[in-house]
């Protein structure tokens, strides 16, 4: 008697079942598709009174600016935010889910979130997917412990850190920082820097760009600055490209008729009672 099939329920998450198929098929010659290349300068700091974070707003697809002003300061919480550089899709859903879990946590404990459990959530989702989640993020906000701010890798490893910068234009934004940051800084300073860091990072790397946006958390109060300065502003046409008529000598012109049926048709209001 054959032995009965055996089918297991439907797990929610990514499914990884064709990685051996895909490695086999590059074995005998096919081409595997490349990884796009993203881009995103993004950073946050710890000042005086708590967290500043920051973002440029382009988003690309390749070599073509896909969205010239998209949201990467990302809301965990009411005292949480993360600032996402990657796959765009990746960074909105993970971003999400984890606000989700930890908005479910306060209201299972009674307690405001705090930071330490959002990074430790967000470390054990991206390391269960090794790097297949492309998600950088730079986590900051305070809580009863005081400002803290998280960069998080998308294989899973954080660093907790004074400063930090993330993205493709991360090394121009980190030398700025490196330069000018120190601890104790006033609000007005710090934001200037990491708006100078975050230009920076739009004036060295093509795939950042346009606007830039800041998030200051301090204690009970969040200020989410959008735009808090346009970097990039369009600039005016010098020159007028257009041909006069005539210019190109027309050889041959041709005008066929259309016999087109035309149907009367009439619009009358939905009756809604």
């Amino acid at each position: 008697m054959a032995a009965p099939l055996l089918v297991e329920p439907p797990t929610g998450g990514f499914v990884f079942e064709n990685v051996k198929r895909n490695a086999m098929l590059a074995n005998k010659g096919m081409k595997t598709p490349t990884a796009v290349k993203t881009g995103t300068t993004i950073a946050g700091l710890i000042y005086k009174d708590g967290v500043i974070l920051g973002a440029d707003t382009r988003a690309t697809e390749g070599t073509i600016v896909a969205d010239k002003n998209c949201t990467k300061i990302h809301f965990i919480a009411p005292n949480i935010y993360c600032c996402g550089a990657g796959t765009a899709a990746d960074t909105e859903m993970t971003t999400q889910m984890i606000s989700s879990n930890l908005e479910l946590h306060r209201l299972s404990t009674g307690r405001e979130g705090r930071v330490v459990t959002a990074n430790r959530m967000l470390k054990q989702f991206l390391f269960r997917y090794q790097g297949h989640i492309g998600a950088a993020l730079v986590l900051g906000g305070v809580d009863s412990a005081g400002p803290h701010l998280y960069s998080i890798y998308p294989h899973g490893s954080t660093n907790k850190l004074p400063f930090c910068t993330m993205g493709s234009g991360s090394l121009a934004a980190m030398s700025v920082f490196e330069d000018r940051f120190r601890p104790d800084m006033e609000e007005e300073e710090a934001k200037q820097l990491v708006r100078d860091g975050i230009a920076a990072g739009i004036f060295n790397d093509l795939g950042s760009g346009t606007n830039i946006d800041l998030c200051v958390i301090k204690k009970g109060k969040v200020d989410f600055l959008r735009p808090y300065d346009v970097a990039n502003k369009k600039g005016v046409r010098q020159g007028d490209y257009t041909y006069k008529r005539g210019t190109t000598g027309v050889l041959k012109k041709t005008v066929t008729p259309l016999k087109l049926d035309v149907t009367e048709t009439r619009v009358e209001s939905m009756d809604t009672s």
